[in-house]
């Protein structure tokens, strides 16, 4: 958050334009979560940890390298002379972090006073900004801005930050911050928490799928931008992705306006909660939640939905030093089932990795070369099997409270399948030892389809799973080689080109052959656009975030099947994504 924006010098505006990852308007007063403030404590080290102490200081500052490089690589969103400044300024941050007096001086703290590594920054991080400003020298003021930035970045990942960095924000604030985390977004409050807005990030990572479940008007990708105070008055639109600072009071009356108009269409909305997901002529659709905390929960049922399609449960496992203990996993899942009053509850197995590292897991999520390929999901589960046992555990004992599906994510073969039937049958014997009430008999084993490879073998996979769930975000991204939270690749994220397509159509005809159910539990479920090709694929049963269900519900009592069905055919015969999204606006004009 270094580049200057431009104001507009008639009303007094910064306008910051990004991208708009979840919908609706925020109004509030900025709490910047980069800025200083971090709480450091000062104690001494003996001298036996002194090594160890320095290896910390020094893992920071590589941490902290790396995501500068990572922030250097979205300058080209921003003008030519933005860019090149922003360039020198983040080239120097990156020099700080090498052989300089910033991180020699903490180290020689360390050594020689014995102080922990967090302490030694901030002082010698102090040392350095006193001395800067005592020279009067507006060069040196902004080096020492620069210092102070740096030192910030190492103590952030000195302390992993706090475990919940929202806590003190006053309530009504909107969060801007360099990046945030799904780790980070899982702990916001809605209750405090109007909106946010980020320097990285795209539509389709789990940050912005997180924002859109928890109904938080979100606005990602807005590339370096220079920190407003604190305070500063801010409207926020996550459809438009616009983050407006310092509003002219015209400008304020027009989104309050645009805010009426959304208040008044969810009314509408909520008038059909208890109306049927049924086509014209008459072929019904369950509509199922994808729930990412035990909270949403209450948001699914209030809006009508079948069940939950998707629990995701890497929640869990964010913002704490080891990982859940049963006991403390079946609490979580407890609550969602018992609040779900009799409605399936389909509970996905840990998918951490990627994006949604979680330190619980300590040296098994060191950093990986290329994270979406590495170890994460059922590899990860596979590899440390009393993770996964004690997660089958949890999930059994909140099976005794109403329905449950276990999901498996990431299947690529069908011995992957059968390995995990096998632990489910030892767990269901260990609980039966212990007297403890589980579901029984023992929940429906389904896996996701996301890797291409598991949709092209979707016949051999349907005989040993007993339900489908199409994960389009995953089956999308590694189709075409597109990382979809990489804003320089992101508008190629294109869930409509025809290789995807073609690979969803083969996991659903081999369902259909096999008679086990299909879902779709992408972001494509919940979008209102591609409900009617959905639907006209044979897809009977669509999850999405909870915030989404009665837009979709709207859009299937609008469809007529015949018509999606005729349509549908026409789609999968296309080898165009031009010509596949003008067939699709075509219908959903029509209708």
């Amino acid at each position: 958050m270094s580049a200057k924006v431009p104001s507009d010098a008639r009303t007094g505006e910064t306008i910051l334009q990004g991208i708009g990852v979840s919908p609706g308007v925020a109004f509030g007063r900025i709490t910047l979560i980069d800025a200083a403030g971090y709480g450091v404590s000062d104690h001494t080290i003996g001298a036996d940890g002194l090594a160890q102490e320095i290896e910390r200081l020094d893992k920071a500052v590589r941490k902290s390298r790396r995501q500068i490089l990572a922030l250097k690589r979205i300058r080209g969103r921003l003008p030519d002379a933005a860019a090149a400044e922003l360039g020198d300024i983040l080239e120097a941050h990156v020099q700080m972090l090498g052989d300089s007096r910033l991180v020699r001086g903490a180290r020689k703290r360390i050594q020689d006073e014995g102080r922990n590594a967090a302490a030694a920054m901030k002082a010698e991080c102090d040392a350095i900004v006193t001395g800067f400003q005592a020279m009067d020298n507006r060069y040196l003021a902004a080096r020492a801005d620069d210092v102070r930035e740096v030192a910030y970045r190492v103590l952030r990942n000195l302390t992993d930050a706090p475990k919940n960095a929202f806590a003190g924000a006053p309530e009504g604030s909107v969060v801007l911050s360099e990046s945030i985390s799904p780790a980070d977004t899982a702990m916001m409050d809605p209750g405090r928490i109007n909106g946010f807005a980020a320097s990285q990030g795209g539509a389709q990572s789990h940050t912005a799928i997180l924002a859109r479940s928890l109904g938080i008007p979100a606005v990602l990708g807005l590339g370096a931008f220079h920190a407003p105070s604190p305070g500063t008055e801010v409207i926020l639109d996550g459809t438009e992705g616009v983050v407006i600072l310092r509003p002219a009071p015209a400008t304020e009356a027009r989104y309050r306006d645009k805010h009426a108009k959304q208040v008044r269409d969810q009314r509408r909305l909520e008038a059909l909660i208890d109306e049927p997901a049924a086509t014209r002529d008459g072929v019904t659709v369950r509509l199922e939640a994808n729930l990412e905390l035990p909270r949403e929960a209450e948001i699914a049922s209030r809006n009508g939905a079948d069940g939950v399609g998707l629990f995701r449960t890497e929640f869990m496992f964010m913002n704490r030093d080891t990982p859940p203990d049963e006991d403390d996993q079946y609490t979580a899942l407890a609550e969602v089932v018992r609040a779900m009053k009799g409605r399936p509850v389909t509970i996905r197995t840990m998918d951490v990795g990627g994006e949604k590292l979680a330190y619980a897991l300590g040296d098994d999520l060191a950093p990986s070369p290329n994270p979406a390929l590495g170890l994460r999901a059922i590899r990860l589960s596979l590899k440390r099997p009393k993770l996964l046992e004690t997660q089958l555990c949890a999930i059994l004992r909140a099976g005794a409270h109403g329905p449950v599906r276990i999901l498996l994510p990431m299947i690529a073969t069908a011995g992957e399948v059968r390995q995990v039937r096998e632990i489910l049958g030892r767990v269901a014997k260990r609980l039966r030892r212990r007297g403890v009430d589980f579901a029984d008999p023992l929940p429906p084993l389904g896996v996701m389809i996301e890797v291409p490879g598991a949709a092209i073998a979707a016949d051999s996979l349907a005989q040993v799973a007993d339900f489908f769930a199409i994960g389009t975000n995953d089956l999308t991204q590694y189709t075409l080689a597109i990382d979809r939270t990489d804003e320089q690749v992101a508008h190629l994220y294109n869930p409509l080109h025809p290789a995807v397509l073609r690979l969803m159509d083969f996991a659903v005809q081999a369902a259909l052959r096999a008679r086990i159910p299909v879902s779709v539990c992408g972001e494509i479920a919940g979008d209102p656009r591609f409900t009617a090709l959905l639907v006209g694929l044979g897809i009977r049963d669509l999850s999405m975030a909870s915030t989404s269900l009665l837009r979709v519900k709207q859009r299937i009592r609008q469809i007529e099947f015949t018509a999606a069905a005729n349509r549908a055919r026409m789609v999968m015969e296309s080898h165009d994504s031009g010509r596949i999204r003008m067939l699709l606006d075509d219908l959903n004009g029509l209708n």
